[in-house]
């Protein structure tokens, strides 16, 4: 199901941590369960400030796979919000359609009552 990639990603606090790569078939799955999500935060002209990305990071723990809307009218800045959100959450992008983009990680404890994927599971 996963494979683990080679890429290492050194935290701001020094924590080290290893981003697993997805299947197609995974990321196929995910999208489908994404499809009928609707967006847990907006992100408008002030960027990602702390209280945003705080907000992000709880919801990928309680969701695991959430949609994140934004509200800029640049494509160009929208695009790197969008990889500064998966470096900043250390999540995966796995999909980005117009304003939204779909992020997954896993959490360290799902809980099954919050989570989308283990309603589908």
């Amino acid at each position: 199901m996963y494979k683990l990639h080679d890429i290492v990603v050194l935290h701001s606090n020094i924590e080290i941590y290893t981003l697993m790569a997805l299947s197609q078939d995974r990321k196929k799955a995910l999208r489908t369960i994404g499809h009928k999500l609707n967006p847990i935060v907006i992100v408008a002209g002030n960027g990602l400030s702390e209280n945003v990305l705080i907000e992000i990071d709880r919801a990928l723990e309680d969701h695991e796979l959430i949609k994140i809307k934004y509200s800029v009218g640049d494509r160009d800045l929208k695009n790197e919000l969008i990889k500064q959100t998966e470096k900043s959450t250390r999540s995966t992008l796995i999909q980005s359609i117009g304003n939204v983009g779909l992020f997954y990680r896993a959490a360290k404890e799902p809980d099954p009552k919050k989570s989308n994927l283990a309603q589908r599971y």
